[in-house]
């Protein structure tokens, strides 16, 4: 996983590492684990002083800024004209007109306030998000992906739920053409209702879609009140039709049985009806406990255990042809909203 931001940087008058930050570049510093790493700076940064930041800290060896590892000065082909501060006091430099091509109301009413255009260190926007869940809104408006930082779950939806408060509306930019849309369905299988729940409320359609498969195995008997709140009567109504009519359609699939062959003198209609009366057994076993989820290998188990019973060839090859129509119908049956 990357790390969000850059190491602190730390520097006082007397150190080379201040020389090598006023021309311009710094060549190698230490964070305050210790570790070596490369930051590029333009040569217009200027060191930040107690009294320019809350990100800064007084301390022995200097000051520490701590600056994203993705946003930082020298990211975008132009140079950026505002610098967006998290309550974890990580700096994050980016382009007002790459945002407003994105999304035209985006941080529009908190930059209003500031002077757009004057350099970076004089225009620190305070955004009371955290690092990492600013850093998701920064790289869906870029239209990038923050997958390699591995946001939680939590710090997803969190993200999403507050674009809105900064002028973004999800609906419009989480689309599957999207690195977000993608990262969000990466977590599909291990958290379904998180993400269903999370497209629910912004109305995210492909996502609640292709996200729903994943819930077939849900107990709808557990849904609480809050989480069908946040459902939706919508959502909600199109999660229970999806499993309500899978049931419907197994059941329908499993009434019918195999088809008889042609009498014989070994196996006669009358034979075959054992065949008939033992597959209304299984299948009514089946129906009655079934599930949106129920697994084609169940129901192929289930029903090749009948050949444990049958001494006609012909009975044989009928009950086969039979399971394997039953698994294609289950197959093709919707598995989505």
């Amino acid at each position: 996983m990357d790390t969000l931001f850059n190491s602190v940087i730390r520097w006082d008058d007397q150190s080379p590492t201040r020389a090598n930050f006023m021309n311009g570049y710094i060549q190698e510093h230490n964070d305050s684990q210790g570790i070596s790493r490369h930051s590029p700076f333009p040569p217009h940064f200027l060191p930040m002083t107690p009294s320019d930041s809350e990100a800064s800290e007084d301390s022995d060896e200097g000051t520490s800024v701590s600056v994203s590892s993705v946003f930082y000065p020298g990211s975008h082909q132009a140079s950026s004209d505002i610098v967006f501060r998290s309550t974890d006091s990580v700096l994050f430099y980016v382009r007002s007109n790459i945002l407003f091509k994105t999304a035209k109301t985006a941080f529009r009413e908190i930059l209003s306030s500031h002077l757009i255009g004057v350099r970076p260190m004089q225009n620190i926007v305070d955004i009371p998000e955290t690092s990492d869940v600013l850093n998701i809104i920064l790289h869906m408006l870029h239209n990038t992906s923050s997958a390699r930082h591995s946001p939680s779950i939590a710090t997803l939806e969190a993200a999403v739920d507050r674009m809105p408060a900064y002028g973004i509306t999800p609906k419009s930019h989480i689309v599957p053409s999207t690195p977000l849309y993608h990262l969000l369905l990466s977590q599909a299988p291990l958290f379904p209702m998180k993400i269903y729940a999370l497209a629910a409320r912004h109305d995210l359609y492909d996502l609640a879609v292709n996200g729903s498969s994943h819930l077939l195995s849900q107990d709808l008997s557990e849904i609480t009140d809050t989480l069908a709140q946040q459902l939706g009567a919508v959502y909600l109504k199109r999660l229970m039709t999806l499993h309500m009519e899978r049931i419907e359609s197994l059941r329908r699939i499993l009434i019918q049985p195999p088809h008889p062959h042609a009498p014989t003198k070994e196996c006669n209609f009358d034979d075959q009806k054992n065949l008939t009366r033992a597959w209304a057994l299984v299948a009514a076993y089946l129906a009655w406990d079934a599930r949106p989820d129920l697994s084609i290998h169940h129901i192929q188990t289930t029903f090749n255990s009948l050949n444990e019973r049958l001494d006609c060839e012909l009975c044989h090859d009928c009950l086969s042809v039979r399971i394997k129509d039953v698994i294609a119908q289950w197959a093709s049956v919707k598995r989505t909203i």
